[in-house]
């Protein structure tokens, strides 16, 4: 058993881990680095703008096409011919830290594009920055695809650090190479040297096992992270079980709607707009065309403050299109729209509209939110902290204060229960239901709502719509995208007729669904009253 005595001798080395401490070092420098410019380099690969991401492309196609021992010969060799001259081990960590950018580029690309896009544009309506959206919520969620790949990654190049050793960096292989040279004990020095690569190894992955444990959403059921430090030690959470234990009956709408009113805290909440006022949205000669296909064709629009407006529609009509274009989620092609007077993110240019960079900041300033068709609840975050994020990162609302808004718009909704719960967690009634708190944080003077019961089960239609019913009570300016008729006649005070990109009809209920003027609307509400 000598040559095991021999192993565990050299495997306790001092001058075998101090090698290994190098090349771990090596490792941590060029994995941070390349992660940080790799980053860079993925956001260049999906930027709208051309040269950036071909230029990320080609620094991509050269750093993975290029042996990793030639680029370190480069570096060392190579570039002291025009004056720039690194040691060993500032050449290792350059070269190790540019071949890991071109990797670690292509895993964070794939991360963020396995995260649903619908992600990324419903933190837009709420009026979170590009910059906040992917730091808050699409990389987050990308991580935990990230993860594995990046962990094998960082072992792939602790192993290979061993390459370095042709410019002199004297990490554990090297010196390991060198016991052999002195002793020819092969075997005892390289398994000593193996076990030394396993213990690191083996740290990285339960390093990986650990961050993928620590960033698992599922962690957080049954509390809230986001909860300020000081009310944990006390013991309370902001009258959570207060609200929990009394949530709001469905059925109570006077009671919700009082509370809404008291929520938005706004003038509009209470009051319809006075005779002879400007109205709150209007739209002029708007057209919008993807490609060939016109969706919307010059149409015109007034919405006034406190009216709620149903617009139906066959599908592809260009109902979701208008929706988007107030909302700045697309730009339009001609014409122009106005919020409260103002255009929404742009600016005129020689007669001309041109789309600006700080729409999202122009969301926010004029009071507009959105509710989507599917949801798109932050997949990351639980009920509570979907509905806090805008609030926090958009308007800066203390995180005290945007939990309590947060808990009472949830109890208004009938969801207090569910504060802490994961969007997969909920039904799609709930989500919905979730979806409008989130929109109503931010204290809008106006809501979109893109077919928000489209997407759910006949049972679960009655819990969103008695929630829009309170809104719309409570003096919400309103524009609705929705098939469903009985909710528009009870609930809209005029409805638009879409067909084709134009307004076909549009007047109070009772005289588009009851006596429509037009052969289209007629033919659309037949279908439907065929359908049901």
């Amino acid at each position: 058993m000598d040559w095991l005595a021999n192993v565990l001798a050299y495997f306790t080395s001092k001058f075998l881990w101090e090698g290994a401490i190098l090349a771990v070092q090596i490792t941590v420098c060029a994995i941070v680095i390349g992660f940080v410019l790799g980053l860079g380099v993925a956001l260049c690969r999906i930027s709208h703008i051309a040269i950036l991401r071909w230029a990320s492309w080609f620094y991509i196609w050269i750093m993975r096409g290029t042996p990793q021992l030639l680029q370190l010969v480069f570096i060392f060799d190579a570039l002291p011919i025009i004056g720039l001259k690194f040691g060993s081990f500032s050449t290792a960590v350059i070269a190790f830290s540019l071949s890991e950018a071109a990797f670690a580029a292509e895993i964070i690309r794939g991360g963020i594009l396995s995260v649903n896009p619908q992600q990324g544009i419903a933190a837009s309506s709420l009026g979170m920055g590009r910059m906040t959206t992917l730091r808050r919520i699409i990389l987050p969620q990308a991580l935990r695809t990230i993860l594995p790949a990046l962990a094998g990654n960082t072992i792939a190049m602790l192993k290979m650090t061993s390459v370095a050793s042709v410019i002199f960096v004297s990490e554990l292989t090297f010196r390991s190479q060198q016991i052999v040279g002195q002793t020819f004990e092969f075997f005892t020095v390289f398994a000593a040297a193996a076990m030394i690569y396993l213990l690191l190894t083996s740290v990285i992955s339960g390093v990986q096992a650990y961050l993928e444990f620590s960033m698992d959403p599922e962690r957080r059921r049954g509390k809230s992270f986001v909860q300020p430090f000081f009310s944990r030690l006390l013991g309370r959470s902001l009258d959570a079980e207060a609200l929990s234990e009394a949530p709001l009956p469905l059925h109570a709408n006077g009671s919700r709607v009082a509370l809404l009113r008291s929520l938005l805290g706004n003038t509009q909440g209470s009051e319809r707009a006075l005779e002879g006022e400007t109205p709150f949205v209007v739209g002029r000669r708007i057209w919008k065309s993807y490609g060939e296909r016109d969706i919307l064709k010059g149409i015109d629009l007034e919405v006034k403050r406190g009216e709620v407006v149903a617009v139906l529609g066959p599908s592809g009509s260009g109902k979701s299109t208008l929706l988007r274009l107030i909302n700045h989620l697309e730009s339009l092609d001609e014409g122009e729209i106005l919020v409260a007077g103002r255009h929404v993110g742009y600016t005129m240019l020689n007669g001309r509209l041109h789309p600006t960079s700080d729409r999202t900041r122009a969301r926010t300033e004029l009071g507009i939110s959105m509710v989507f068709q599917g949801f798109n609840l932050f997949a990351n975050l639980t009920a509570l902290e979907n509905i806090m994020e805008a609030p926090q990162r958009v308007q800066g609302v203390p995180r005290v204060e945007a939990e309590k808004t947060a808990r009472q718009l949830l109890h208004t909704v009938g969801l207090a229960q569910h504060a802490d719960h994961l969007p997969h967690h909920l039904s799609g009634g709930q989500q919905q239901r979730v979806a409008i708190a989130r929109a109503l944080a931010v204290k809008p003077r106006l809501m979109l709502f893109d077919e928000p019961t489209s997407a759910l089960d006949p049972e679960l239609v009655g819990e969103v719509l008695g929630v829009m019913r309170a809104l719309a009570e409570a003096g919400m300016t309103m524009i609705i995208v929705t098939h469903e008729m009985k909710f528009a006649r009870d609930v809209a005070d005029r409805i638009i007729f879409f067909d084709e990109g134009e307004i076909v009809e549009h007047g109070p209920p009772t005289e588009v669904l009851d006596m429509p003027k037009k052969e289209r609307t007629k033919r659309f509400l037949n279908r439907l009253s065929t359908d049901d």
